[in-house]
């Protein structure tokens, strides 16, 4: 096992370096690319507040706000379909337990189903208040009836979401440091540019 300082490569582990060690490169461009959108999406929600209500800067940044979380959905579908087409996971080396398999396809289970669900919970949102106007003169197809009441209690559903989100993906970031770090495997190489 390689000492604590000395960096970790695939012939650590007595194996040469193999072109499968890491995801197809468009599942690695979509990866970060949802993290940048979703940083971008938390930093509007995030900085928005410093801007009293009624104000432009408040209104373009929840804007934004709406129309990159829809963009955040386009990207999942499409990053969906992408590791679909592109059907190979690289193994991870050495191979961890089980459990953290496990536990690691849960998170998954709950990453995804959390990036389809806020931005549609969003849409809902906005359909229901009626607003479904964007920045760049785009606009979204209603998903129902304007009705504010449900509307309001969609979106107190989606802002417990969202805080649950941090969450999510700070377990996800901590579990690639984690492998990376302290069980020295690739968890996180494979999904490396």
């Amino acid at each position: 096992m390689p000492g604590a300082t000395e960096p970790l490569s695939a012939t650590s582990f007595g194996q040469a370096p193999s072109p499968g060690a890491r995801y197809h490169g468009a599942v690695i461009a979509m990866h970060w690319l949802t993290l940048l959108l979703l940083i971008a999406v938390y930093a509007l929600v995030e900085l928005k507040g410093y801007f009293p209500k009624g104000s432009e800067a408040r209104a373009a940044m929840q804007a934004w706000h709406q129309l990159l979380g829809v963009t955040v959905l386009a990207v999942v579908i499409a990053r969906l379909i992408i590791r679909r087409v592109c059907n190979e996971t690289p193994a991870i080396v050495p191979p961890p337990p089980a459990w953290q398999e496990s536990l690691a396809t849960a998170m998954h289970i709950l990453l995804y189903a959390f990036l389809i669900v806020m931005p549609l919970l969003g849409w809902f949102v906005l359909s229901a208040k009626g607003k479904l106007d964007l920045p760049l003169g785009l606009h979204l197809m209603p998903l129902l009836s304007p009705d504010k009441p449900l509307g309001k209690t969609l979106q107190n559903i989606h802002e417990t979401l969202g805080n649950v989100g941090y969450y999510l993906i700070g377990l996800h970031a901590l579990a690639a440091l984690f492998h990376h770090y302290w069980m020295r495997d690739n968890t996180l190489r494979r999904m490396l540019p």
